[in-house]
């Protein structure tokens, strides 16, 4: 194994799962987490080497669903999502700050409000990479859907600016330590934001024109160029082309291969800075079954990757 050089537990893994689906108006995803640890994630990662945190049960978030939850201009949903990601983001806290590493089983990609406030509120220096179809960067201003799970980085990063039900997100990502891998369907007002906030990113046109390893040492070398502050993974599996990863709620044709999205894993991993991986938006309503299984089988094999599986 790779000596961590942030996680004091360097051997222990924390698994949270997280069924949640209200960032996003598809059924199934809050699902996702559930497969997943039917597929045997849990015993795939001790069998890595690692210790594993992880209560044997998955929690239900209805106790934190408001009667009534109305629009707040164009979000949908946001009492409820607020309460659930403020919730998430304690539990990822306090595991992080016990020295151990973070695996968040999703649910839709709203998650990445409560995973990041959670690695920041235990490693305030550390920077995000997120792979994604999507940029994820919609104020509530500038969505047209509503749907929160677009809008997670807008809160984190504080371009999102005061926000009714959100006033516990911290604005603690500066946007100099984001970077994201494998953007291929962007709304005309993100791609204004990441212009104005001069945001890196790395389009499929980037990885098609010099590779994925050349990709991830330039995201590297742009949010973490000496190597020395931790690093927290956020993976939406829409990354992936539908190809490999059909079973997702918004599919975007022309995304990362299979070996090209475990390669990201792999290398971050490889880098010793690794503190927390998110993979979300697995969705097994969504397809048929050997849609589901490929997904699901997918999702795991991409954790494993971030927890160090070779292979060789």
């Amino acid at each position: 194994m790779v000596q961590n050089k942030f996680v004091s537990q360097t051997n222990t893994v924390a698994v949270v799962p997280v069924p949640f689906s209200g960032g996003q108006p598809r059924d199934g995803v809050d699902e996702g987490p559930v497969r997943l640890l039917e597929f045997g994630i849990i015993d795939q990662i001790k069998e890595l080497g690692w210790e594993v945190d992880f209560s044997g049960e998955v929690g239900s978030f209805e106790h934190l669903r408001p009667a009534e939850d109305p629009d707040i201009g164009n979000m949908k949903n946001p009492r409820y999502v607020s309460q659930v990601t403020q919730a998430v983001a304690k539990v990822v806290e306090s595991h992080a700050k016990k020295g151990q590493f973070v695996l968040t089983l999703g649910g839709d990609h709203s998650l990445g409000i409560s995973t990041v406030s959670g690695t920041l509120a235990a490693y305030p220096d550390a920077c995000v990479i997120w792979v994604d179809a999507h940029a994820d960067i919609n104020t509530p201003e500038t969505t047209e859907s509503g749907n929160l799970h677009g809008c997670p980085l807008s809160f984190v990063t504080g371009i999102a600016g005061e926000t009714p039900e959100f006033e516990w997100v911290k604005p603690a990502l500066p946007t100099e330590r984001l970077v994201y891998i494998g953007l291929r369907d962007v709304d005309d007002a993100e791609k204004k934001i990441l212009k104005k906030y001069n945001i890196k990113s790395f389009s499929m046109h980037e990885v098609d024109k010099y590779g994925i390893g050349q990709v991830v040492q330039m995201a590297l070398d742009h949010v973490n160029p000496n190597r020395d502050r931790p690093l927290h993974l956020s993976f939406d599996v829409d990354a992936l082309d539908p190809s490999v990863a059909p079973s997702t709620g918004t599919p975007v044709r022309g995304g990362l291969t299979f070996r090209e999205g475990h390669y990201i894993c792999e290398a971050l991993y490889e880098t010793g800075c690794l503190v927390a991986t998110d993979i979300v938006e697995v969705n097994p309503a969504l397809g048929d079954e050997a849609s589901l299984y490929q997904t699901v089988a997918v999702g795991c094999s991409l954790a494993r990757c971030a927890l160090g599986e070779t292979l060789l």
